[in-house]
């Protein structure tokens, strides 16, 4: 009888896991949603309270199964809270909430069906921004290029929002998790938040430290060769801990 109230114990504990919840998210959301939801606008702000964006001009997004939560568009992201959840299917259909989704819905999308991406941060900026208009591909100045795939390529200027620029976008990351956007900004994905907020703050770092380097008069940066940025990338990939 103990092991049988155990069992229907466990029974309940595993329906109010996957309990849903009603309104105002425009359709039933799994407790797993509430919960990324959450871990979307947590980002968003460290976005802005790191000065990688200025008020909405950047959005996150975060995939669930087969549901992308995304930013809404023009929200100041101190003002979201649980009830402004925004998330859409693959195809773009909005199945949660009713505020409308990012403007850049089009690049998210594209990330989410082509790579292996749980999570995706676009930013504006500055340094990454800057030097989005000078090359169009970022200087080896540091090794922590080889922890984004190699040298960050940036994707020709597009309309924000288009198709256009999502297609860009995908070519500049080809076999890289991160690319700068022409007078635009930056875009980064990883397998979580952490992973790729962490990309995009690196990638603003290494932009910063070109053109530091760059603003001596009279000098250049030394650059790394092809051979010390895959040795670099070797050790990167067995960097931190294990097991």
């Amino acid at each position: 009888m103990a092991e049988q109230r155990r069992d229907q114990g466990d029974g309940r504990e595993a329906r109010e896991e996957s309990q849903v919840v009603g309104d105002p998210w425009g359709r039933d959301a799994l407790q797993e949603e509430v919960r990324a939801w959450e871990e979307l606008v947590a980002t968003a702000r460290r976005t802005v309270a790191d000065g990688l964006v200025v008020g909405t001009s950047g959005n996150v997004s975060l995939r669930v199964g087969d549901t992308v939560l995304v930013t809404p568009s023009g929200v100041p992201y101190d003002r979201l809270t649980p009830d402004d959840v925004t998330g859409v299917d693959l195809d773009g259909r909005q199945v949660l909430g009713t505020l409308v989704p990012t403007s850049e819905l089009p690049m998210h999308l594209a990330v989410h069906r082509t790579t292996d991406a749980r999570a995706v941060v676009h930013t504006h900026a500055v340094h990454a921004t800057a030097v989005s208009t000078l090359v169009t591909e970022l200087p080896v100045i540091h090794y922590m290029t080889g922890a984004l795939g190699g040298p960050v390529r940036v994707a020709p200027y597009a309309t924000y929002g288009t198709d256009e620029l999502a297609e860009n976008m995908l070519q500049a990351l080809t076999d890289r998790s991160a690319c700068l956007l022409q007078n635009h900004g930056t875009m980064a994905y990883g397998t979580t938040l952490d992973q790729a907020y962490d990309r995009t703050a690196q990638l603003e770092w290494m932009c910063r430290l070109w053109l530091t380097a760059s603003s001596v008069p009279g000098l250049s940066p030394s650059l790394l060769s092809e051979e010390q940025l895959r040795e670099a990338g070797e050790k990167l990939r067995e960097y931190g801990q294990r097991g």
